[in-house]
């Protein structure tokens, strides 16, 4: 078992990383990003098992990107719960493959609203079948280079869709200056297509594959040369020392939802903060 550790004094003015042990899940009913006009905060929620990524606006939207695997539902429902979330406007899932079962799939649909799902063409008509009577989300596919605004002031751009092994959707989220990009393949073709695109010196990077051996080349690091890349990172893999090399020699600020726990990057429209949320594990 896993003990959350969280922060209470979670903002300064300057973008930095706080990282502390405070009291217990128990003992905090939820986290205030306190998100205000032109501001936005995207979370890397740090589960032991898949990824998701939380998005929240100033208009109290909230949009999840991923949802974890079958064993850390509850993991997952823990984090919504302390950020507050009661709502989901949109699931966005970024792999050609649906990784809960079709009951945590629909609890997730029902519980918390959602009222959208996007997904790559592959997993689309998957989804749609595995849908319950009730509750249905809207089924949307997004094909490259769609764009489309999900909050009022973020754009997400479709950078690459893939149907072969190891691919999948990869997007940017476009919010005033600042760009994050969220990759989920790791194949050639994946990383062939991304440098011919408008992709250099990206705010925030989420690495694909948990940096595993041979998920990212050097030149695909130099060409994104991004300020900060983040992790995601089941407890029994581990990252390829190459990569982190890479992104070191980049100059690259490098957080690990395994070593950092839950990140999140709050954005105003000039700048951004970095939270860190550790975990530790129980004696």
């Amino acid at each position: 078992m896993r003990t959350l550790l969280v922060i209470l004094s979670l903002f300064i003015q300057t973008t930095l990383m706080v990282e502390a042990s405070m009291p217990s899940l128990n003992d905090i009913e939820n986290i205030d990003l306190n998100i205000k006009d032109h501001e936005v905060a995207v979370t890397f929620l740090g589960l032991s098992e898949g990824e998701a990524t939380l998005i929240q606006g100033a208009n109290n939207e909230n949009i999840l990107v991923n949802a974890g695997g079958k064993e850390t539902v509850a993991e997952l429902e823990g984090w919504l719960y302390l950020y507050d979330v009661k709502d989901i406007s949109k699931l966005i899932l970024t792999t050609n493959e649906l990784e809960l079962t079709e009951k945590q799939f629909n609890r997730l649909i029902s519980k918390y609203h959602i009222r959208e799902i996007i997904t790559t063409p592959e997993l689309s008509a998957e989804i749609k079948k595995e849908q319950g009577t009730t509750n249905k989300a809207a089924v949307v596919s997004w094909g490259a280079s769609t764009k489309k605004r999900i909050l009022p002031e973020m754009i997400a751009v479709v950078q690459f869709v893939g149907k072969d092994d190891n691919e999948g959707m990869d997007l940017t989220l476009e919010f005033f200056n600042h760009r994050i990009l969220l990759m989920t393949s790791f194949t050639p073709r994946a990383e062939k297509t991304l440098m011919t695109k408008d992709l250099e010196n990206i705010n925030v990077f989420k690495i694909p594959k948990y940096a595993m051996k041979d998920a990212l080349s050097e030149k695909l690091i130099e060409y994104l040369n991004p300020q900060i890349s983040i992790l995601f990172a089941p407890e029994e893999e581990k990252h390829d020392p190459d990569i982190l090399v890479d992104l070191h020699e980049s100059w690259s600020e490098i957080y690990s939802t395994k070593k950092h726990g839950t990140i999140t990057i709050k954005f105003t429209d000039s700048n951004y903060e970095v939270i860190t949320i550790p975990i530790e594990a129980d004696d």
